[in-house]
Formats: structure tokens, C-alpha cells, sequence
């Protein structure tokens, strides 16, 4: 029997079904988007103005800062959108598309978070061959890396889905294309569909989680063979890591390990890694790190003596 496929659009039921409270976080949601761009567009001119495009941490922050651009600009846009509009509607092929472009940039986070750690496991274990592993090739080719693992990702996941069938229902309990929301309206058995979904993204991301957790605990061991000066510094850093990875991954987690039609809050909980950790993102990066506030200071004393002497003329 052949899948049909009846739906040509999807409707968003949105956060909240109260039409005030959407209009309050209209512009709530705006702000918070403003703050992204913001952030993540210093970090990004800071990083590639400055020496520490040279260093491998930043060059990994730096590509972080720019998924997380790219991330919330498939999602927050659209999202503020429909909490201003009457009807919260998108077409079958545009849900795809941005499912498809969520969960790979959403896999190239993930493994850039990866690359990091292991950026500072180098630089903490092995500290005089730090340089030679991690050169400039190598963090290219750990980039490569997550681009291709998060297009396998996005690419199996939206397979999946397209081979579904999708026969009359159509309104998408969520705010985003996301593959959960999605099942729930098939009409057929999910239950292995279920089990692949959880397989792809919820074990994958417990077990990239345990990994990165495991590294830091290494990471914090061998830091008491350092000195206290250079114990503070490396706690610093690696706690800003921490705290990044444990805002994204937790929510992840609680998302895609429980198989889809389970009563839980996935919307909301989900705004906690396409709004929040992109906005908290920079200010945990730069409040935490006195490289990067030099840095900016100099950058941007910079481009203050430039704009006085294009004015001057």
C-alpha cells in the first residue's frame, strides 16, 4: 500500500493559546533575538579582528558563534512572526526545509562543542604538544567533521519523515518543524519510526553528552599538577564550556529520548536551546575571559580611531 500524503501545509498551535500573553512574548522573543545577533556578531568581529582567530579555542568559539546565528535565524524569525499573526501556517515543503536546516546546524553545534572539548583536553593533558595536534589543518578538518556529521544527521532524519504518511490532520503542536510534533500526525504505526528517532538523535546526543562530561572530570584531575595561577585560568575556561554544553544538551536530551506522543513540555523546554543558550552564549564566553574582553576593547578602540578619521576627511 503506497503512502498518501493529503497535507499541503501545517498549522502551528504556537507556546500559548492566550492572545495577550503571545503579543507580551512577541516582543520578548524580539528583544532576545536582537540579543543574539548582537552577541554573537561581536564575538564573531572580535575573534576575526583580532590574534585569537590564531588560537584553536577561538577559532572553535568563532564557528560556535556562527551556528548559533545561523540556528535561531531558522526558528526565532518565524516564530515571532506567528505570535503576531491570525493563523500560524507553513507550507509542507517549507516545514521540511526547516526541519532539514535545524538539525544539521543544530548536529554542527554539537560537534563543534565536541571539538572544543577536546581543543582543551589537548591543551590541559598534553600541553607541550598542543600546537603540534592542534594545528590549523587538523581544526579545519574537525569543522569538516561536524558539517558532514550534522548533514548525515538532518539527511537520515528527513528521510524518515518524508517516507510517512501524512493524511488529514495537520496542526503541528509546537512552534517549530520538529520531527516529534510531526509523528504525532502521521497515520500510520509509529513505533519503529520512534525507536529511529530516539536512535538518531536522543542516544546520540546522551552519548555525545557522557563523552564531553567524561572529558571535563579528566580535564579537572589533571589540573592539579598545574600551577594555581594556571589552575584559574583553565577553571575558567572550562566552566564557560560547562555551562554551555549542560544548557544545550539537557534540553536535547529531555526532547528526543522520550519516544513521540508522550505528555511533556517539549515546546517550551525547547526554547531553552533555540533562544536561550544562543542569547547566554556570548555573555558566558566574554563576562568569564579576559582575552576576549581585551580583545574587544582593542578591536573596537580600533574601528572608534577609524570612524573619527573618515569623519575628520
Amino acid at each position: 500500500m503506497e503512502n498518501q500524503n493529503n497535507v499541503t501545509e501545517f498549522v502551528f498551535m504556537g507556546l500559548w493559546g492566550n492572545r495577550q500573553l503571545e503579543l507580551l512574548f512577541l516582543v520578548l522573543f524580539l528583544l532576545c533575538y536582537l540579543a543574539v545577533l548582537m552577541g554573537n556578531f561581536i564575538i564573531l568581529l572580535t575573534i576575526t579582528c583580532s590574534h585569537l582567530i590564531e588560537q584553536p579555542m577561538y577559532y572553535f568559539l568563532c564557528h560556535l558563534s556562527l551556528m548559533d546565528l545561523c540556528y535561531t535565524s531558522t526558528v526565532v524569525p518565524r516564530l515571532i512572526r506567528d505570535l503576531g499573526a491570525a493563523r500560524k501556517n507553513i507550507s509542507y515543503n517549507n516545514c521540511m526545509t526547516q526541519l532539514f536546516t535545524a538539525h544539521m546546524l543544530g548536529g554542527v553545534e554539537i560537534f563543534i562543542l565536541v571539538s572544543m572539548a577536546l581543543d582543551r583536553y589537548v591543551a590541559i593533558v598534553k600541553p607541550l604538544h598542543y600546537m603540534v595536534i592542534m594545528n590549523r589543518r587538523r581544526c579545519n578538518m574537525l569543522i569538516f567533521v561536524a558539517w558532514g556529521a550534522g548533514f548525515w544527521h538532518s539527511v537520515s532524519l528527513l528521510l524518515v519523515v518524508l517516507s510517512l504518511p501524512f493524511c488529514g490532520p495537520n496542526q503541528i503542536d509546537h512552534y517549530v518543524c520538529d520531527v516529534k510534533p510531526l509523528l504525532k500526525l502521521v497515520c500510520k504505526d509509529i513505533h519503529v519510526v520512534n525507536i529511529l528517532v530516539i536512535a538518531n538523535s536522543g542516544m546520540v546526543a546522551v552519548v555525545i553528552f557522557l563523552v564531553l562530561v567524561a572529558s571535563y572530570i579528566v580535564i579537572l584531575c589533571n589540573l592539579r599538577t598545574h600551577s594555581s595561577l594556571g589552575r584559574r585560568k583553565a577553571l575558567s575556561t572550562c566552566s564557560s564550556h560547562i555551562m554551555v554544553v549542560v544548557l544545550f544538551f539537557v534540553p536535547c536530551i529531555y526532547i528526543y529520548v522520550l519516544p513521540a506522543g508522550s505528555e511533556n513540555k517539549d515546546k517550551e523546554i525547547s526554547v531553552f536551546y533555540t533562544v536561550i543558550a544562543p542569547m547566554l552564549n556570548p555573555l558566558i564566553y566574554t563576562l568569564r575571559n579576559m582575552e576576549m574582553k581585551i580583545a574587544m576593547g582593542k578591536v573596537w578602540s580600533k574601528m572608534a580611531s577609524l570612524g573619527l578619521t573618515h569623519v575628520k576627511f
